[in-house]
């Protein structure tokens, strides 16, 4: 069934480790080989060897329009025509601060990158320069990219390779790197007892993407604007996977809580790489060349991403956030219902667009809570559900995406998907 994929396999891995290029899509904590896909459209996407699937990992999120939305795709054609780099300010890049800047309570300036990785890594950098200091409280299993100084104790493809430590990291760098549980104010303020004057700021997803998707309890996010605002720290909120996601206005605006920093991605490029990071005008002065902290990049602001960029934020502004959230809602805890009564422990975690399935019997709240679920059974899950056409993230570790693009019968094909598969706790 997947030969074309396993021949593409076999050759990749031969240049190219493991044989992919980012490491969760190695496929190797669900047991499988990974598929290659041909070309994707709407909900959908169709491999090699010419099988469709529903699509519910929409490229890890940035597809919330769908794949090749007709709109997003003319504006990417029409700038490709116009050249694909210029080195160079172009309009597209103005455009798109100003919608960015509209949508976003708490941003007032933003700077174009070309990943999330690099947004939280300049961020960070921007946070320690104003500040003055060098720690930064981060919570266990939350990923916020690659860069040194979040790689301790990070989630999503680390947590599931099971990789132990940082190798690579210069154990000084992660010294300064503080830990805490998600959704626990109490860790937070001890940190900050220990170290308030040393700490330059938290970085938190505002809704956990990366150990699976966790919810923030009632209360954290006000507590840590509290505790940032005390100790003369920022809040820097990563939002590379909600922004545009859980609201036109991100999770800062769905929760009412203002950071000091927003870090973007994902969306905001219409699914071309693309990342940014702002917040208020005083702080993002200080990046150069108006301040001192030092950031560039070749390929920032990059015309084709631009255009994609502005395309999609046009559309998901005219789009039912709400009737679409009610729809996956629905779906989730229908699911729930239909795994329980194959007598396996099921929690269904979801919010707006997004959903994760746990196979344990307790609430998740946390990193700790989150690795209570039976990885065996989500194993069996995932490769019974992609045999039945239903394409799931290759970890449980992460969230399952929906788009505006995914119909009532993409929904039904989850769920009958789903009655038919075999599970044994």
């Amino acid at each position: 069934m997947d030969h074309r994929s396993k021949k593409l396999f076999e050759r990749a891995q031969q240049l190219i480790p493991g044989g992919v290029n980012s490491p969760v899509r190695a496929c190797l904590g669900v047991d499988s080989d990974p598929l290659f896909v041909a070309h994707a459209k709407g909900s959908h996407l169709t491999t090699v060897d010419g099988t469709t699937f529903v699509d519910y990992v929409q490229s890890w999120g940035p597809m919330l329009l769908g794949h090749a939305h007709p709109v997003v795709a003319s504006a990417i054609h029409a700038a490709v025509d116009r050249g694909t780099s210029y080195g160079a300010p172009c309009e597209d890049e103005v455009v798109l601060a100003e919608a960015v800047i509209d949508a976003l309570p708490a941003v007032e300036m933003v700077r174009m990158v070309n990943s999330g990785t690099e947004a939280t890594m300049s961020a960070l950098r921007l946070a320690r320069g104003v500040t003055g200091r060098n720690k930064v409280i981060k919570f266990v299993g939350c990923y916020h990219g690659h860069a040194d100084a979040f790689l301790a104790s990070a989630g999503s493809g680390v947590a599931t390779l099971s990789i132990p430590g940082t190798p690579g990291v210069p154990e000084a760098t992660v010294r300064d790197t503080l830990l805490a549980p998600y959704n626990d104010l109490t860790a937070v303020a001890e940190l900050f007892a220990l170290h308030g004057k040393d700490i330059a700021a938290i970085i938190v997803e505002p809704v956990a993407g990366n150990m699976g998707l966790v919810l923030p309890v009632d209360g954290f996010l006000q507590g840590l604007r509290d505790l940032c605002t005390e100790h003369g720290a920022l809040l820097i909120f990563d939002e590379v996977i909600t922004g545009f996601r859980v609201n036109y206005g991100g999770a800062q605006k769905r929760f009412g809580i203002t950071p000091d920093l927003t870090t973007l991605g994902k969306i905001i490029g219409g699914g071309l790489p693309v990342g940014a990071y702002g917040g208020r005008a005083d702080l993002m002065r200080r990046i150069a060349p108006c301040g001192e902290v030092y950031q560039a990049g070749t390929l920032s602001g990059n015309p084709l991403a631009m255009a994609a960029g502005i395309a999609t934020l046009t559309e998901l502004k005219k789009s039912d956030y709400d009737a679409l959230e009610a729809r996956v809602a629905a779906l989730a805890g229908e699911l729930q219902n239909i795994l329980a009564a194959k007598g396996v422990p099921v929690r269904v975690n979801t919010i707006a667009s997004m959903f994760t399935v746990f196979f344990t019997d307790q609430p998740v709240t946390d990193f700790a809570s989150a690795k209570t679920a039976n990885a065996a059974l989500y194993t069996s899950y995932y490769k019974q559900m992609r045999d039945k056409g239903i394409y799931l993230a290759p970890s449980p570790f992460e969230a399952a995406m929906v788009s505006f693009a995914h119909t009532d019968a993409d929904l039904a094909a989850l769920l009958d998907a789903a009655r038919a598969i075999t599970l044994t706790a």
